[in-house]
């Protein structure tokens, strides 16, 4: 299983378009930088049908050092990104599960465990 990069993207939709890659580019920089901008605002970005970006504050907690499981570590509390994924986008997923279990498992990767 292969990432997909900025750079595949810019690819793709610019043979997609016949749009000059660099203008292609461009708008998704801008894209990610408005996104990331109203993260660091504190907004919350909808991108209708795909999902929703929000930052969470995960809580300050005492962590174990698993070479010296007797010593704690502190572990301060963090900004977090989550995602949390539109309707269409959750229903595409189910619908193809049993075809996604099979290509994560091929690869060797797990796939992350939600986080309550």
């Amino acid at each position: 299983m292969e990432n997909l990069t900025k750079r595949d993207l810019v690819v793709r939709i610019s043979n997609e378009t016949n749009l000059v890659q660099q203008d292609v580019l461009k708008v998704i920089q801008f894209t990610l930088d408005h996104i990331k901008e109203s993260l660091l605002k504190g907004d919350a970005v909808q991108l209708r049908n795909f999902g929703v970006f929000e930052i969470k504050i995960r809580k300050a907690r005492v962590g174990r050092n698993p070479n010296k499981p007797e010593t704690d570590v502190p572990i301060p509390a963090r900004a977090v990104v989550k995602f949390k994924a539109g309707k269409e986008m959750k229903a595409e997923l189910i619908r193809n599960s049993t075809k996604l279990a099979a290509i994560v498992s091929a690869s060797g990767n797990q796939p992350p465990t939600a986080e309550v």
